[in-house]
């Protein structure tokens, strides 16, 4: 089970690459993903132990720190995150859905561990940057009130940095939507 997750992203594909480069030869860290996102942006994503993903992101912030568009290192990332990241979850119709768009990547990812973490929703998926213009948005279904706390939550970590787009939740999304979205 992964504990702890990283990620950058940065605003050259050329930068980014080497970035990542530099994050996986600087600890000893998977790399779960690297590729690139709209609009030309790449991002790097590794897990490991705290220490080795805190240090595999600094050497990719710091490699080219002019490109670099946000960061993030999650200890004791939710277990739900790394399934929803990669379309793993399997997404039957609920009473509500919540989405979290944001500005950026990482902060799609930081507002869905939040979310998750409140217990109160499913969390769906977490899709970045692709035909998106960049953003990122979190799904997450369940009851009403249950997905109202979670998409609070989400959203106010996505705010606090000045990322949140929208923060919304649909009662009764219609079958037909349901459909659409999975």
């Amino acid at each position: 089970m992964i504990k702890t997750i990283g990620m950058v992203e940065w605003s050259s594909i050329g930068l980014g690459i080497e970035s990542t480069d530099c994050m996986v030869k600087a600890a000893s860290v998977e790399l779960l993903d690297a590729r690139t996102v709209c609009c030309g942006k790449y991002i790097g994503l590794v897990s490991g132990d705290v220490s080795a993903v805190r240090t595999a992101i600094t050497a990719g912030t710091e490699k080219h720190p002019e490109a670099v568009i946000d960061s993030l290192v999650l200890p004791n990332v939710h277990p739900d995150v790394i399934p929803a990241l990669f379309g793993a979850v399997e997404v039957p119709a609920m009473p509500a859905l919540g989405v979290i768009e944001t500005f950026s990547v990482a902060a799609s990812i930081k507002a869905a561990d939040k979310a998750a973490k409140t217990g109160q929703a499913k969390l769906l998926e977490i899709r970045l940057a692709v035909a998106l213009g960049g953003k990122g948005f979190v799904l997450l279904g369940g009851e009403v009130s249950g997905v109202q706390a979670a998409v609070q939550s989400g959203a106010e970590v996505a705010s606090l940095e000045g990322s949140l787009v929208s923060a919304v939740v649909i009662p009764s999304l219609n079958p037909q939507v349901w459909e659409k979205l999975v």
